[in-house]
């Protein structure tokens, strides 16, 4: 497993050049048991203040840009958030956004400023979460499982949770939200069959996302990836598992 200082190298280096934007991508996930940002939507008042951690170039929150009064993403990749203001910029009609150089470990906003966090697939302090969620507020988070494209990691031999028990991050973050103050900690999961159309499509996957570390730097990983495409194809595609968990949690208000 990569540590966090090739991730944070990882991170900018794609924020540079793809932001997190993989809507380009011909892939198909089968019956997926939510989308996250219609879920923060269905949580979500126009007058409501919003922050996304590890938001990436951005382009989930400009495509909600309307549900809240005031939406903040925030990454702790320069790189990315050079990419959401580049985007941002391209929209140009979304006045109510900002993006932000920001360590979440570390957020500098006043308690209670937010009414919605959201966190989709980045690391969050739950702590400062609950700090700066107001009364009331919600915090969403999706992550990824570690069974998530469990016959990749298998074919290449090493994975960003290779060996790690699935539920093991979920049950740590669950207990985090716990002790931060969080109350009403629900969580669910999905596993679903998924097809990248063409390897093309799937190589793009393994270039911009950490799913195998360091991919491309194996001698074998190229073989690796034509055994696996030659293995895994079926009229639908290549076919691997999207595993995904969501977990909410309630800031209430504290009684006197």
């Amino acid at each position: 497993m990569k540590n966090k200082i090739d991730y944070a190298d990882f991170y900018e280096r794609a924020g540079r050049t793809n932001g997190w934007n993989f809507s380009s991508l011909n892939v198909v996930s089968e019956n997926i048991g939510w989308n996250f940002y219609e879920e923060v939507v269905r949580h979500t008042c126009s007058s409501d203040l919003l922050l996304d951690i590890g938001t990436g170039g951005g382009e989930a929150i400009l495509s909600i840009a309307e549900e809240a009064l005031l939406l903040v993403g925030i990454d702790l990749a320069q790189g990315m958030i050079e990419t959401a203001q580049h985007n941002l910029q391209v929209a140009g009609t979304h006045p109510n956004v900002r993006f932000l150089h920001m360590d979440a470990n570390k957020l500098v906003f006043p308690d209670s400023f937010f009414n919605i966090v959201s966190s989709r697939h980045s690391g969050f302090s739950a702590s400062e979460v609950f700090r700066v969620l107001a009364e009331d507020g919600i915090f969403l988070t999706q992550q990824v499982s570690e069974h998530d494209k469990s016959n990749i990691s298998e074919a290449f031999g090493r994975g960003q949770s290779l060996g790690i028990q699935p539920g093991t991050l979920m049950e740590r973050y669950k207990h985090e939200l716990q002790k931060a103050g969080f109350q009403d900690i629900q969580a669910r999961e999905y596993n679903v069959v998924e097809h990248y159309v063409t390897p093309e499509d799937l190589m793009f996957l393994l270039t911009h996302a950490p799913i195998i570390p360091d991919f491309g730097k194996v001698d074998t990983d190229f073989e690796r990836f034509q055994q696996f495409v030659k293995e895994n194809h079926d009229e639908k595609g290549i076919r691997t598992n999207s595993a995904r968990f969501m977990v909410t949690a309630r800031k209430y208000m504290i009684p006197y």
